[in-house]
């Protein structure tokens, strides 16, 4: 009944012109209690859904050896999201770039943008996880200038008919370019931040960027990110995403929205914490015990769509984001109760949030 709701919803009654505030999906493509093949079928009917309401891209993670991912190559799995899509963006968030060929990665990067249409976004980094790194024989105290070479090396390559490239960790001397993508010059590009610095360093390249952390900590970054944009010479007008991220279940009471989450969550978080437990180490970002201490964080909401709200209103007046994306799908949550989010969230919960956020444009300008 819900999946034939959500396909009767047309794509723009999730965009709303002037508000600027857009909504995206974050999905670590965790791995529940079906099958391997099952789940993959169940998460593609999921993101239809995302197509079908209007979300403006959905961000895949890249993660190996752990349930946390079931995507370790994002490339391949999103060439079947372009493939049951038609209006959705969507992208990695993150390409682990220590842990890729640059030469190969671009020509990925050129055939999904192509194969899309152009609705390729493109996001980069170190990767979170020194375990998963090693286990690619990789040095984890190098993976920031491996990262930091190999951004400049794609966004070269993705760029021009021909790379030439000196660098430490790569070298390409008169390589033939001979796919490109649809977008030019290239995809837009995005950035997972955690600190002031990794903010600072992507508003000097023009980077649209994602905070997980807590709303005060993410006014920092946004902040700190806009004065350097300006700095720089950026336009307001253009300035690229800010995006905040927020685990989001929905349901018609609070108390049924609250079991599920709870339930889910501690699947989830065991994924997380799965690698470390194995090989040792502990993540730079730990994560609560529980969903009731994740909620206290301010870095999730499950409740009816009145409180899924007036949360959302004071992480955005807090955080000052302008891109709000949700993990509707986490752990052991069924299509169903993903699906019911999904309806709640774009049915109630976004055109309350836009004519708030117009509102509050029209008030404050």
């Amino acid at each position: 009944m819900m999946e034939r709701c959500l396909a009767g919803r047309r794509p723009q009654d999730l965009r709303h012109p002037g508000s600027g505030m857009e909504f995206g999906v974050f999905d670590h493509l965790d791995r529940g209690n079906l099958p391997l093949q099952d789940f993959y079928e169940a998460r593609l009917k999921l993101i239809e859904a995302y197509d079908q309401t209007g979300f403006y891209a959905y961000h895949v993670a890249e993660h190996h050896s752990t349930p946390l991912g079931m995507a370790p190559s994002p490339s391949v799995f999103l060439a079947a999201v372009a493939q049951r899509t038609r209006r959705l963006r969507f992208g990695p968030l993150v390409y682990a770039l220590p842990l890729h060929h640059p030469l190969r990665l671009i020509e990925e990067i050129c055939m999904l943008d192509q194969l899309s249409g152009g609705r390729l976004e493109i996001g980069f980094g170190r990767g979170s996880s020194p375990a998963e790194i090693s286990l690619y024989g990789q040095d984890p105290a190098e993976a920031q200038r491996i990262y930091a070479e190999a951004l400049d090396l794609i966004l070269q390559g993705l760029s021009e008919g021909r790379l030439n490239f000196q660098g430490e960790f790569f070298s390409f001397d008169n390589v033939p370019m001979e796919l490109e993508p649809l977008q030019k010059p290239h995809p837009p590009v995005w950035y997972g931040v955690h600190s002031v610095e990794s903010a600072e360093r992507a508003a000097h390249k023009g980077l649209s960027v994602v905070s997980l952390d807590t709303a005060h900590e993410t006014r920092s970054f946004a902040d700190r990110y806009r004065k350097v944009w300006r700095e720089v010479g950026g336009d307001s007008h253009g300035m690229p995403k800010i995006g905040i991220s927020r685990f989001i279940v929905i349901a018609e009471s609070d108390q049924e929205a609250l079991s599920v989450a709870r339930r889910a969550y501690t699947i989830w978080r065991r994924s997380f914490y799965h690698l470390y437990q194995l090989r040792g180490g502990a993540p730079a970002h730990p994560r609560p015990w529980n969903f009731d201490e994740l909620i206290e964080t301010g870095q999730a909401i499950a409740g009816t769509p009145e409180r899924a709200t007036a949360f959302l209103q004071s992480e955005l007046t807090e955080s000052t984001a302008t891109y709000i994306v949700g993990q509707f799908a986490f752990g052991d949550l069924s299509l169903v109760e993903s699906l019911r989010s999904v309806e709640l969230f774009t049915r109630y919960v976004v055109p309350t949030l836009e004519e708030w956020m117009k509102d509050k444009m029209n008030h404050e300008g």
